[in-house]
């Protein structure tokens, strides 16, 4: 076991436990974490406290001269002065000094070496220490005898609260990110994703400094040439599943950059919703979750162990946290060439969108910005029809930047190696939810497949009137009946005025980011009172 001293960022504990192995943070799990067990699988079992997922409006960005006029403010990147981000680091420093030791994870953000970030993590929880030991790149023994000074710190103190009393602080959580000195501070929240996302915040931040596009998204490479592709969607759209492809290799599912040189992923991990997990129907990940894994909320069998993942009395945000390397098609070093296809996912539970279009480059940045899907009804008290969901870039929570910078960045990179952008609908299909069916994952991966071939580059295409992208109209293995979504709907009236909500919809929307934005993505913007393809 290695120790370093801390007395540099005030912090006097002389028991740092560095870079310990799985099974010696296990042992530790066992001895000090609240309520930690073993599943019957060898991963460990640990409990996240009152915060079971990330909160969102209680992360500040410290607004400084050096970045001030950088960053995207408003309700994602709320700022507050130096002087409150130095009392909460201060406050996090005396949480810290007051136990008896403490766990440093000394390792890399990007599995590029010419890009990568080098975090330390400062935490009090062994699960805290595993966590970012699988989800952060695990350096050598000779990278971390050289690893010197940090890029940026973590200052995990998620047992002590923050102060309410304190200026900008709306509760006892706060996540504080300062860009100038890369220092990011946790206070009043257990939950391991903060750490997680605030690595992301930070690389979406510092690389399009560096004409790096960095995006919330999967990534799989070709087996025989290398090229990859990548997928963009928010949760419930497919990301994870329609990556998880014994086809071709797995990059990462989550978090990516795309240089020059091709596309890296951000981490060395996965961190996957476990949620009705079963060997069924995700495989790869049930089986990952072995020893060396996490699975973080979970509720087990006292007397087996053995998980059940239906049971959401914890929180529905179950999740899983393992070694990339423990999927066996996982591409290591998680690097490949530049992606020759550009998917954004979204499950449109509206029925309008067709199940595969393709993008222009304009309405390729118009949709990254847009962020949509669409979450059904029933799920909130008083929903009776489909809600639509805007995320810009697919990843809006941890955006630093305009959203128009990371479009611009991506149209840059699509134009220059020639990728092709498309739209694939993994939502419903003959009418909006409660109508209509959802398209079948069988189909979802047979549009992915016909991408990957190429098929689809040659395919015959349908301009939609209303939103003007190019619809797919013939595909192998999928049925034709369903590619024009009008054509499958039975009330055309119907699917008129339901297509024309969205539009507006995405108008609406779209207000927000207009000032941003060249003449020609505006342009992409759906036409309300469009006549419908069939």
């Amino acid at each position: 076991m290695s120790s370093i001293d801390l007395n540099a960022y005030g912090i006097t504990v002389a028991d740092t436990r560095r870079n310990l192995s799985p099974a010696r943070l296990y042992a530790e799990s066992l001895q000090y974490d609240d309520d930690p067990a073993l599943s019957s699988s060898g991963a460990l079992i640990a409990f996240s406290g009152e915060r079971t997922g990330r909160s969102p409006k209680d992360k500040r960005v410290v607004r400084d001269p050096a970045t001030e006029s950088e960053v995207w403010w408003g309700p994602v990147n709320i700022e507050i002065d130096r002087n409150t981000f130095d009392i909460n680091l201060e406050r996090a420093k005396d949480y810290l000094n007051t136990c008896d030791h403490l766990y440093i994870v000394d390792a890399f953000a990007g599995w590029d070496p010419k890009y990568r970030l080098k975090i330390r993590v400062i935490c009090a929880r062994p699960y805290h220490a595993l966590f970012m030991h699988n989800m952060l790149i695990r350096p050598t023994a000779g990278q971390l005898a050289e690893f010197g000074e940090p890029d940026a710190v973590i200052y995990n103190a998620g047992r002590f609260p923050a102060n309410r009393l304190t200026p900008g602080m709306t509760s006892k959580t706060s996540i504080d990110l300062s860009l100038e000195s890369r220092e990011l501070v946790i206070l009043g929240t257990e939950y391991a994703g903060e750490m997680k996302k605030g690595v992301l915040t930070m690389m979406n931040y510092f690389m399009p400094k560096r004409g790096v596009l960095s995006m919330h998204c999967s990534a799989t490479a070709d087996k025989e040439n290398g090229a990859s592709s990548i997928l963009f969607g928010l949760s419930g759209t497919g990301k994870t599943t329609l990556s998880a492809d014994p086809n071709r290799l797995l990059i990462g599912d989550d978090e990516h950059c795309w240089t020059d040189e091709g596309v890296f992923n951000i981490e060395g991990g996965c961190y996957a919703k476990a949620i009705n997990l079963s060997a069924e129907t995700e495989p790869d990940i049930f089986q990952a979750l072995r020893f060396g894994s996490i699975l973080e909320n979970v509720v087990y069998d006292k007397s087996t162990h053995e998980v059940d993942y239906t049971d959401t009395s914890i929180t529905e945000n179950t999740r899983g946290c393992y070694p990339i390397e423990f999927i066996p098609n996982a591409k290591l070093p998680c690097i490949a060439g530049h992606p020759t296809d550009v998917i954004f996912l979204t499950c449109d539970a509206y029925g309008v969108l067709p199940p595969v279009s393709r993008l222009t480059a304009e309405q390729a940045m118009y949709h990254f910005i847009s962020g949509y899907t669409a979450k059904v009804a029933g799920t909130e008290v008083g929903v009776t029809e489909p809600t639509a969901t805007f995320s810009p870039c697919f990843g809006g929570p941890f955006l630093v930047w305009h959203p128009a910078k990371y479009a611009e960045l991506l149209a840059e990179k699509m134009k220059q190696h020639k990728a092709n952008v498309w739209l694939v609908n993994t939502g419903w299909s003959g009418g909006s939810y409660g109508v209509g069916s959802r398209v079948k994952l069988k189909y979802s991966r047979a549009i992915l497949d016909a991408i990957y071939s190429g098929e689809l580059a040659k395919a015959p295409t349908v301009t939609d009137p209303v939103f003007g992208f190019e619809v797919v109209s013939e595909c192998s293995n999928v049925p034709s009946e369903i590619l024009i979504p009008r054509n499958s709907w039975a009330d055309k009236a119907a699917y008129d005025a339901t297509a024309n909500k969205l539009a507006h919809l995405f108008n609406k929307n779209f207000k927000a980011y207009e000032a941003g934005v060249s003449d020609g993505v505006r342009s992409a913007a759906p036409k309300e009172g469009g006549a419908a393809a069939s």
